[in-house]
Order: C-alpha cells, then sequence, then structure tokens
C-alpha cells in the first residue's frame, strides 16, 4: 500500500472543483482543510461558495486556491424562501461551474450539502467524463424534522433529493460512521465507494493560549459556547441550565459566554434577559479566531447542548472536537456521536433535561481534578484519532478512488483503509 498524504504530492496535476453552498470560503472550517490538504497534494483547487460579511470578494486567490462567490438569497423562513435560495444557488453555481470548466478545467467534482441538489450540477459534466464526489456533511431529512417537528411534503422532497445525490455519486464522503451507515442503507451506496473523513481539529491552528481574564468579568468561573445559534441547537436549554445554577443555586460567581452567530441570535439574547440572566450571560455573536481561541482557552468547562434527536444523535459536531482540542472537559447530552467522540472527556445529562445538565456543569466546577483529567484525555483522543492530519490519508484516497472510476479499463488504483480502524465499532 503506498504512502498516501498530502505531503506525497499524489494529484499532482489533477484539477478539482468544491461546491459549497451554506457557508463561505474559508470561513468554511471543514471545507478549507479539505481544499487545502488537496492542494497540498498538487492539484490544482477551485471552489464555489457564496458571499458572507467579510467574505464579499467575488474571487480570491488564497494559499493557492482559486475561490469563486456568488451572492445568495438568505434566511429563508418558509418553502418558497428555500426554494428562491437553491434555485438562486442553483444558478449561480451552473454558471461559475461552467466558467471554471471552460477556462482552468476539473477532474473531479466535489459538492457539499446543504441542500442534497449537487446532482443537478454534476449531471452536467458527467458526459464529458468528470467524476462527481459528494461530500456528506448534513442528514438533511434528520435536520428538516428537527428543526419544522414534522414531515409531510417538503421532508418527502427532501428525501427524494438525498436519494438522488447518493444515486449518482461516484463516491461519498461521510463524516461519521453513523453518515456511512445511512449512505448504504438509505441510498444504496457500495461500502467501497464510502471514505470517513471526519471534521477533523487543524492541531496546528487550534492552539491553546493564556486565559483572558476580561471574560470572565470579575467571576471566578467562565462555561464557554462555541457553535452556531439557531433554533435546533439547544440553546434554550442551556439558558434553562444557566438559570438553575446562577438563580436557583445562587451560584453567581460562575458566567456563561456563547460565541456564535445565527438566526436565533437575537431572540436568544432576548430569552436571556427575560430569565434574569443578562449580567450572566454573555454573546459575541460570530467572532474572529482571536475571540474563539481565548474563550476556548479560558473556560472552565465547555457545553454541547443539542437536543437529543435523530438528526444530532448522528451527526459529529465540531464544538465537541473543538472542546477537546483545548483540553476542556465538557458536558452535553447523552447523543451516540457525541459519545462516541468525546468518551471520557464528556459527562452526560439526560436526554434534554436542562437541570442535569445544569448539575453535571456544576460537579465539573467543583472538582477542578477530574476537569483537568478529563481534559488530558480529551486532547489526547484527538490526537491519536480525530485530527485533521488523521483525516488527509483517507480524503487523498477518495479522489484516488473517484479518478480510477473514471478510468475505464485502467489498472485499479491502490488506496488506504477509508475508516480508521477505530470507527468500526460504530
Amino acid at each position: 500500500m503506498p504512502d498516501i498524504g498530502s505531503e506525497s504530492r499524489e494529484l499532482q496535476g489533477k484539477r478539482l472543483l468544491i461546491i459549497v453552498e451554506n457557508l463561505p470560503v474559508p470561513f468554511d472550517r471543514r471545507v478549507w482543510q479539505e481544499a487545502t490538504t488537496l492542494q497540498e497534494a498538487g492539484a490544482t483547487v477551485s471552489i464555489i461558495c457564496p458571499t458572507a460579511p467579510g467574505y464579499e470578494a467575488r474571487y480570491e486567490l488564497r494559499d493557492g486556491i482559486h475561490i469563486h462567490r456568488h451572492p445568495l438569497y438568505r434566511d429563508a423562513a418558509s418553502a418558497p424562501g428555500y426554494l428562491l435560495e437553491y434555485g438562486i444557488a442553483l444558478f449561480w453555481q451552473t454558471l461559475l461551474a461552467w466558467r471554471i470548466f471552460f477556462g482552468r478545467g476539473f477532474d473531479v467534482l466535489q459538492v457539499c450539502n446543504p441542500p442534497d441538489l449537487g446532482f443537478v450540477i454534476a449531471l452536467q459534466f458527467r458526459w464529458l467524463g468528470r467524476r462527481y464526489i459528494f461530500d456528506h456533511h448534513d442528514i438533511n431529512p434528520e435536520l428538516y424534522e428537527a428543526k419544522f417537528g414534522k414531515r409531510g411534503f417538503g421532508w418527502k422532497l427532501i428525501s427524494w433529493a438525498e436519494k438522488l445525490n447518493f444515486r449518482f455519486a461516484d463516491v461519498v464522503i461521510s463524516t461519521n460512521n453513523s453518515y456511512r451507515s445511512i449512505a448504504m442503507r438509505r441510498g444504496g451506496v457500495n461500502e467501497g465507494d464510502i471514505f470517513v473523513v471526519r471534521s477533523g481539529p487543524n492541531l496546528a491552528r487550534l492552539k491553546p493560549r493564556p486565559p483572558v481574564e476580561s471574560l470572565k468579568q470579575g467571576r471566578k468561573h467562565l462555561i464557554g459556547y462555541v457553535g452556531v445559534m439557531g433554533e435546533q441547537e439547544g440553546i434554550d436549554l442551556l439558558l434553562e441550565a444557566a438559570r438553575h445554577i446562577v438563580l436557583e443555586r445562587g451560584r453567581r460567581d460562575i458566567g456563561f459566554c456563547l460565541v456564535g452567530g445565527g438566526s436565533s441570535l437575537k431572540s436568544l439574547q432576548a430569552m436571556a434577559q427575560d430569565m434574569g440572566l443578562g449580567d450572566y450571560v454573555h454573546f459575541t455573536g460570530r467572532a474572529p479566531d482571536d475571540v474563539l481561541f481565548g474563550v476556548l482557552s479560558t473556560a472552565d468547562v465547555c457545553v454541547n447542548p443539542d437536543r437529543v434527536n435523530p438528526m444530532n444523535d448522528q451527526s459529529t459536531m465540531n464544538k465537541v472536537l473543538e472542546y477537546m482540542a483545548f483540553s476542556k472537559a465538557q458536558v452535553q447530552f447523552d447523543v451516540k456521536e457525541g459519545r462516541f467522540s468525546a468518551g471520557e472527556a464528556s459527562l452526560y445529562a439526560r436526554p434534554n433535561d436542562a437541570i442535569d445538565m445544569a448539575e453535571k456543569i456544576l460537579q465539573l466546577i467543583d472538582n477542578p481534578e477530574l476537569r483537568e483529567q478529563m481534559g488530558r484525555y480529551g486532547r489526547a483522543r484527538v490526537e491519536a484519532e480525530f485530527s485533521w492530519d488523521r483525516q488527509k490519508a483517507p480524503l487523498i484516497a477518495a479522489y484516488w478512488h473517484a479518478l480510477g472510476k473514471g478510468r475505464a479499463g485502467a489498472r485499479a488504483i491502490a488506496r488506504p483503509a477509508a475508516r480508521p480502524l477505530s470507527d468500526s465499532s460504530t
């Protein structure tokens, strides 16, 4: 088996195109890590993504990677709104893909969901021999049900799009083994065409720094949260836990700092005020890395309040691994993939029980030795299994496999194992 990695230049001379709709690049850390890894492996990498505040340039060459951005209708809150968003995105993605095709060209197209409409673009280039890799970031039928609390026509439409995406993909990249199982069970994808590439933290970038004492605002302890401020992230449960800690247990020596932006930010800020937590819960909004790293370096305990539901149970949350990278003990509800990732680096509250989460947080706050032990375990686990350096080989292997399928009659291309051996039991 050859030694495959970004340093081996295994993709020298290959031209790759990545499309992502929901976040701009390089803000989307997973996509940026994939792109830089592929570029380091010798490929010419182009990316199509939306614009956003701070990422307005329609074209940018960054670190040798060509980034093409397009406008996007955002904050859709209804079925017509989503259709408009997806329609505008598909228009720009198609236009830019053909422009890149006739310019620097591409041999493989990688599309990252949501939504599951990558096949619409991929089919346009299939007859020209271009391969399609589906990078499966979210399980959208479960996401729809978690967000709207029901199924119905919209759910059926999303499930249909997911099946077609799996059907036309030459290779599927899954973020964990739960998603891998979905690709096989629901999408009918052959096991050999699936590669598990986790959204592992880049330990060269995520470096702990001295605590920022001002973040504690004069209090002894700080609880940290990093992530999206959306309806399905369980921040309301975290605020209930904070209310129990501060107002019912009288722990006014504890503050909370929540980092991230999202559609529910303003309503969550209002909720904190209404609960009497305005002086104890600080929302930073979407923040640069300096603020993010400062909070993670300062927090005594970190939290993942994602509700237990089919979506969160099967999804790996980046924040869980980022907490571990900063050697932080954490508390989360008992979700399958969260437990698999964190192991003994986390305490697990009863499903969706904010009071039990509060008590678990207090257990760690009052036991610094346990916090330190759990933090060391989490950091070692990330270094050994989940860091981005551990994900480079299966990513390169996925591209080898896609390119090999595109060579009719050519010899099979050797590739490393698609999944880490430690994942085999999940």
